[in-house]
């Protein structure tokens, strides 16, 4: 018995079902109101033919309203009108598209919005034969309409799956929204993405060639795709795909290190092996070409950084060569805030490395006056101070170096928002240093008093507690 009721229940639903999608593909071919429906029909196509829903929504309101009564006539008696053409379902869209761009009550946004979908449905019931289109524009209209959702890509890639190189451009700029959308947030991985993009990209790639029609809207549509895809491309491609990509510019690039060494690099850092054949041939392209090329290549970096030389002899801890060096770019240079840089550079290894504090502060001073309003000389200085403050006679003599220390990250960042952050953390960690209030009473000073730094600093600090 319980399997009676459920297979009964089951024709229920079947004839059910069947009678919707009937109903949805009635013609006029044989209805007795076939006259009425082609009448309406050629009213309304009249009004609508070669217009988009933007050309609709333009539209005087009364010449809107007799259009879409008459498409609302000859649809509700032949959906399908003569089941030949799927007008009634196209032009439906087209309506609801546009009474959606003038609504302002959300609901209703929704209601056309439906609306549109299911005429997408019922086209695709009663004329199969537009599988593909149907879904790359409804997929397309989910993304624009409905915004971002998972089944939106699931649409497209039926779209994509069904009509092959036939697959219209309009998937290809939303595919790629919606797969950088869902990338981040960690709901679809890497290897769906790749999937996806490499079937989107392979109609595209056809297209462009072979259809000269619509070649420039499927390469607007690629370059689309790329920019969203390819912004994490190294978090999705692997080995293979940077070859496929970066090999071909190797025989082109025979005589350019730089680019040679980047293609090197990239395969290696995508996971190809040191060991793969197309990795040791283009590295033995670059080592050649660096044996044969290295003093010139070396000369021209020289040229384009004068500074190279300093950094090589920093690195080698050859501190003093640096200092020289850094002082030789100097004067190779005409631009100001180079030679601010290289001023500062020079400053940080007096400081750091040679303990050469008075020529230290002479250095950052320099870049200063070469770069006004840029803070990190300035740090450097009060840098210099707090070192300088701690072998500076008494406890007293410290805690005024240390408001010399305190000026100097406070001006800092007066003049260079970007250094805010690093003075205000060392102002915080030199608070605690700042003179004591009681000791300025026993000296019979008061808060305000302007008092000299000796030590070597030789600033003048408002004294503050």
């Amino acid at each position: 018995m319980q399997t009676i009721i459920r297979t009964f229940a089951l024709m229920l639903v079947f004839c059910g079902s069947v009678s919707v999608a009937t109903a949805q593909c009635v013609t006029w071919t044989d209805s007795p109101q076939k006259e009425q429906a082609e009448n309406a029909h050629v009213a309304y196509r009249n009004m609508v033919k070669d217009k988009t829903a933007e050309d609709l929504a333009a539209l005087p309101e009364a010449e809107f309203n007799d259009a879409f009564n008459n498409w609302k006539r000859a649809y509700d008696i032949a959906p399908a009108a003569d089941g030949q053409r799927p007008f009634h379902y196209r032009d439906g869209r087209m309506f609801y598209k546009a009474m959606r761009s003038k609504a302002t009550d959300e609901a209703k946004k929704q209601e056309y919005t439906d609306m549109i979908f299911s005429l997408y449905d019922q086209e695709l019931e009663c004329y199969p034969k537009y599988e593909a289109f149907l879904l790359g524009r409804k997929g397309s209209d989910m993304f624009y309409l409905s915004g971002y959702s998972k089944d939106a890509i699931d649409v497209l890639e039926q779209a994509i799956e069904t009509g092959g190189n036939e697959t219209e451009y309009v998937v290809l700029a939303p595919l790629g929204k919606l797969l950088n959308y869902y990338f981040k947030e960690d709901e679809i991985d890497n290897a769906r993405v790749r999937e996806m993009y490499d079937k989107a990209v392979k109609v595209a790639d056809y297209n462009i060639e072979n259809n000269p029609t619509y070649s420039t809207y499927y390469q607007a549509g690629k370059d689309n795709l790329e920019s969203d895809i390819l912004e994490f491309a190294d978090e999705i491609f692997d080995c293979d795909y940077f070859k496929g990509l970066l090999l071909p510019k190797v025989e082109e690039n025979r005589d350019s290190l730089d680019i040679l060494r980047y293609i090197v690099t990239k395969l290696k850092a995508q996971g190809c092996d040191s060991t793969d054949a197309d990795i040791v041939r283009v590295q033995n392209i670059y080592d050649e070409l660096y044996a044969e090329k290295a003093e010139e290549y070396e000369a021209e970096r020289i040229r384009l950084n004068p500074a190279y030389g300093a950094s090589v002899a920093y690195e080698e801890e050859r501190f003093s060569d640096a200092v020289d060096l850094y002082e030789d770019a100097i004067a190779k240079t005409d631009d100001n805030e180079k030679k601010a840089q290289y001023a500062y550079q020079i400053a940080q290894i007096q400081l750091g490395k040679l303990g050469q504090y008075s020529s230290a502060r002479q250095n950052a001073r320099r870049a200063a006056e070469l770069n006004p309003g840029w803070g990190k000389p300035y740090i450097l200085i009060g840098d210099l101070y707090g070192r300088m403050s701690s072998g500076c006679g008494d406890a007293w003599e410290q805690r005024l170096a240390v408001l010399a220390a305190i000026d100097k990250y406070n001006y800092a960042k007066s003049v260079d928002g970007e250094v805010a952050g690093d003075a205000n953390r060392r102002i915080a960690n030199y608070s605690s240093s700042m003179p004591i209030k009681s000791e300025a009473f026993q000296r019979g000073l008061e808060e305000g008093a302007r008092l000299s730094v000796g030590c070597g600093i030789g600033e003048t600090v408002t004294l503050r507690f």
